[in-house]
């Protein structure tokens, strides 16, 4: 079948960006909300009729495995005869996947704000600030080459500025808008530097080539090695660099939970669907050349993976405001997605863990949107952020409460929810390759049904408080998206994903290893029990286990101090010990030099401007002194 409209299911948001942008505030505001419901209404069906023909229709080659199609492409820049940057649509099993994830979340997100975004004074600009955001996402994932990637790549990071900045006249707001911008720039720096090294290798920019194992990117594994690495590998880790920044990877995490100062519908969209796992998807887009080129690269990733999700998953489990215990829930479950990458091989059953991986960021991005949303609601409804400012909202707020409960189960890997299925993947593949990194992840599983459940009995059970008005259930706008997202979190874990999504297009069968998923399912339970324990109901539990931990929860609390130390180095090292001297030059050298060019210039015109006084006796009298000093020179030369 012809795939060449799949180019609009991109286009649609950008035209719904641009007429929202140019004239929202010459149109009834309502109509810009629907505008953005309705582009991508037709932009899901678009995605979910793509995905149902590709996997189910004319997806499979014949040797069985899922093919690579171009939907569409144009020419852009030619630099050699295999070196250009195009314009286009790749189609294969994980960019078909990301179309439906996004497309899915992002309606969801739009319905969803319908509600809670009515009557803010930005309500045109949000909407279409969140459809630029959706089409930079969207055409990110279906790129044909890296560069096109890294376009839209950047586009991202405008657009989650644009978004993380809504509400600028907070300070806060602003400044947690840069910090997630200006952070991601230095790590997309080396990502670029990844990509001309890469290009330069092998001459192209096109996916199809680069992940092609008879191509020119798997004959240099022998090219130069420095610091026991090849050039390859280098290119590789740099480009994981900027995924690390766009996925809030240690160390370049310190923005995602000030990224929370957005509306919350931006922040389910980024943390669900779209930013937060564009460093997962670039892994896996040119996960063929990690694999088997530079598998140093790849035990990289895993390392930073595992680190990042217990780092974050301790850090969650002693925060109060519930959108940053989500935001860092988020830095620790794309940990996991890292891991299971980096855990994996090329191939068969070798790809579990390329496998898993996709599966948990399509499992992850329906709990977490579902997550994100119901925290908005309770948001709207109290007007608070503080989870010590919350209690025993279920009696007020049923369809919120029963919808985060079943998204608290899935994320804890709880049976029969899809996190369970996903997340089981992920230890098994952690286990075959390496039992430090399932160990880890085992620990970290019982971290976040603590740190979640600790969040859900808080909110919805324990003492109830003093709100300053009766809590009420979010408008059907808001509910419709929870309830769509709680079945989706409920059923998505019972797909074969294996036979859709694989590190080679070929399909295979999984099986449940219960040696693994009862332990895991153990620590879960064991992590709910404790949260139980601790919080279904006023104690001084909580205190003196705090007290037990002594100075380590103090850091754990102070996210151990990132931020001050960032701060330190920025302040006391690079501004004053560079950046000072730097300015001094500029100032002393650079511009007193220049200052004084046009000092002397200014002097020497001041002297000789009476040269053109205009006077004709003046020119006249000059011009025969100059006649009689030639005649006197031209004299004398004749006589020598």
């Amino acid at each position: 079948m012809e795939f060449s409209y799949t180019i609009y299911i991109a286009l649609i948001p950008f035209a719904v960006f641009v007429i929202n942008g140019l004239f929202g505030s010459k149109i009834k505001e309502s109509f810009t909300g629907y505008l953005g419901v309705a582009g991508m209404v037709v932009a899901t069906y678009l995605s979910y009729f793509t995905a149902y023909h590709y996997f189910f229709k004319v997806g499979k080659a014949v040797d069985g495995a899922y093919q690579k199609v171009i939907g569409f492409n144009m020419e852009w820049l030619r630099f050699t005869e295999s070196l250009h940057i195009d314009i286009g649509v790749l189609l294969d099993p994980i960019s078909v996947m990301m179309l439906v994830v996004i497309t899915t979340i992002s309606l969801m997100v739009h319905i969803y704000s319908l509600g809670y975004m009515k009557g803010d004074k930005g309500y045109s600009r949000f909407f279409a600030f969140l459809s630029l955001f959706t089409f930079s996402m969207l055409g990110l994932v279906v790129a044909t080459n890296i560069f096109q990637m890294y376009m839209f790549w950047e586009l991202v990071g405008l657009s989650s500025y644009l978004l993380i900045a809504h509400y600028y006249q907070k300070p806060s707001a602003v400044a947690a808008s840069k910090k997630a911008f200006i952070v991601t720039r230095f790590a997309d720096l080396g990502f670029l530097i990844g990509i001309l090294i890469l290009s330069y290798l092998t001459g192209t920019f096109d996916f199809n080539i680069l992940c092609n194992p008879e191509g020119p990117a798997f004959m240099q594994s022998s090219s130069a090695v420095f610091l026991g690495l090849s050039t390859m590998g280098w290119a590789l880790i740099l480009i994981f660099m900027g995924g690390a920044g766009k996925s809030a990877m240690f160390p370049f995490h310190i923005w995602l939970p000030d990224a929370m100062e957005g509306p919350t519908p931006v922040s389910a969209l980024i943390h669900a669907a779209t930013m937060v796992v564009a460093g997962v998807f670039l892994i896996a887009r040119l996960f063929p050349i990690f694999a088997i080129v530079a598998p140093n690269a790849l035990e990289v990733v895993a390392v930073i993976g595992g680190f990042s999700s217990i780092f974050a998953a301790v850090i969650a489990c002693t925060q109060t405001d519930i959108k940053r215990i989500l935001a860092f829930s988020t830095m620790s479950q794309i940990g996991y997605m890292m891991l299971a990458l980096g855990v994996s091989g090329y191939g068969a059953e070798a790809g579990l863990g390329f496998m898993a991986s996709m599966f948990h960021l399509f499992t992850h991005a329906m709990f977490k949107a579902l997550l994100f949303l119901g925290a908005g609601a309770i948001i709207h409804a109290i007007h608070t952020n503080n989870l010590s400012e919350m209690g025993n909202l279920r009696k007020y707020m049923p369809i919120p409460h029963i919808t985060f409960l079943i998204a608290c189960l899935a994320i804890s890997g709880i049976p029969p929810f899809a996190g369970f299925f996903s997340k089981d993947e992920i230890l098994v593949a952690a286990y075959n390759h390496n039992q430090i990194y399932f160990w880890v992840e085992w620990i970290v599983a019982g971290l976040t049904a603590f740190y979640m459940f600790r969040l859900y009995f808080g909110i919805f059970w324990g003492k109830e408080k003093k709100y300053d008005h009766t809590p009420h259930d979010a408008p059907f706008s808001m509910t419709f998206p929870l309830i769509f997202l709680a079945i989706a979190s409920a059923i998505v874990g019972f797909i074969p994903f294996s036979n859709f999504v694989t590190s080679d297009g070929l399909p295979f069968d999984i099986q449940m290893h219960w040696e693994i998923a009862l332990p895991s399912i153990g620590i879960a339970i064991f992590g709910i029990i404790v949260a139980f324990v601790f919080y279904k109901k006023e104690s001084d539990l909580p205190n003196r286990a705090v007290a037990s931990f002594g100075s380590f929860y103090k850091y754990a609390l102070n996210k151990f101090y990132f931020d001050e130390l960032y701060l330190f180095v920025a302040r006391k090292v690079i501004f004053k010990r560079f950046s000072s001297p730097i300015a001094w030059f500029d100032r002393h050298i650079i511009d007193a030099t220049m200052d004084g060019v046009a000092t002397i210039t200014n002097y020497i015109a001041l002297k000789i401007k009476g040269l053109q006084s205009g006077q004709l006796q003046q020119y006249a009298s000059v011009f025969v002194s100059g006649v009689l000093l030639l005649i006197v020179i031209f004299i004398y030369l004749i006589s020598v």
